[in-house]
């Protein structure tokens, strides 16, 4: 009896790709669909084919591990960390695309998560891995400051606030509540606003200071624009909380304002 031709499964009409890679979108703590009865499992990876970039991650591991970081561009530290957050593509074209869009590498852990996902490659789980880095980052900086005289470490007062608003997109008014010994409390954002302002109340600003027993504070907002020149608006306000403070023998030692590519002290310009 003469044999008719085997219909061809469907596991034949599977592409080879879709077997072995999956967009890191999928792995954002969703649960994950059952596979289809008729899916193909995916190959040993001593038996996939090595995709083009392989080779590249190998050599740019190697010129880290031998030469540190001043050996590779900012966009290659990005990709040697994307290597690890999106393991089945190329992200040489995702990290040039970041630091394209955010301007630097500073810019790309500053820029917030939904802006981030707008690049194509990177989606909630790698945005929200890159957040956390500049978070581990952030708190660093500032566990550097404590159990230290504030005035005394200058430098790493203006690192960290630099490093945790200078790209925010919306202003934000923080303040560093100190003691006696001008050791740093708290480190507190009192208000966010919009691209240009921040709604601060003087009153609410005395007010924390005296619930923390705060002897002096640190006054601290960014502008969004990048230029960190102080408006008319800035010096009134300072003034106005320092009165407020004065009466109460709370010090407000100075005003700082942070751009994208440096700050400003209004105590250092004179103008308080």
């Amino acid at each position: 009896m003469a044999k008719g031709p085997v219909p061809k499964s469907s596991d034949d009409e599977l592409p080879f790709e879709e077997t072995v890679a999956a967009d890191e979108r999928s792995f954002f703590g969703r649960p994950g669909k059952a596979p289809a009865p008729n899916a193909r499992a995916a190959l040993p990876a001593s038996l996939a084919p090595q995709e083009h970039y392989h080779g590249h991650r190998e050599r740019l591991r190697d010129r880290f591990r031998e030469h540190g970081d001043t050996a590779l561009a900012d966009y290659e530290i990005l990709e040697l960390l994307l290597f690890r957050l999106i393991p089945r593509r190329d992200t040489k074209p995702i990290a040039k695309a970041l630091i394209e869009r955010f301007g630097s590498l500073a810019g790309v852990f500053g820029a917030p998560a939904a802006l981030l996902t707008e690049v194509k490659g990177v989606g909630e789980a790698v945005a929200l891995d890159l957040k956390l880095i500049s978070t581990v980052a952030h708190r660093t900086l500032k566990s550097e400051l404590r159990s230290k005289q504030v005035l005394s470490s200058w430098s790493s007062v203006i690192q960290y606030c630099h490093a945790a608003m200078a790209h925010e997109t919306r202003e934000q008014f923080r303040i560093l509540f100190l003691d006696k010994r001008n050791v740093l409390i708290a480190d507190e954002v009192q208000g966010r606003g919009t691209v240009d302002h921040t709604p601060v109340y003087p009153r609410e600003v005395v007010k924390r200071a005296l619930e923390l027993s705060a002897t002096a504070m640190i006054l601290v907002h960014n502008h969004p624009s990048g230029d960190p020149t102080p408006s008319r608006a800035d010096i009134e306000m300072t003034k106005v909380i320092m009165d407020a403070a004065k009466a109460l023998d709370i010090i407000v030692h100075d005003h700082v304002i942070i751009g994208k590519d440096g700050h400003v002290s209004l105590k250092g310009l004179k103008l308080i």
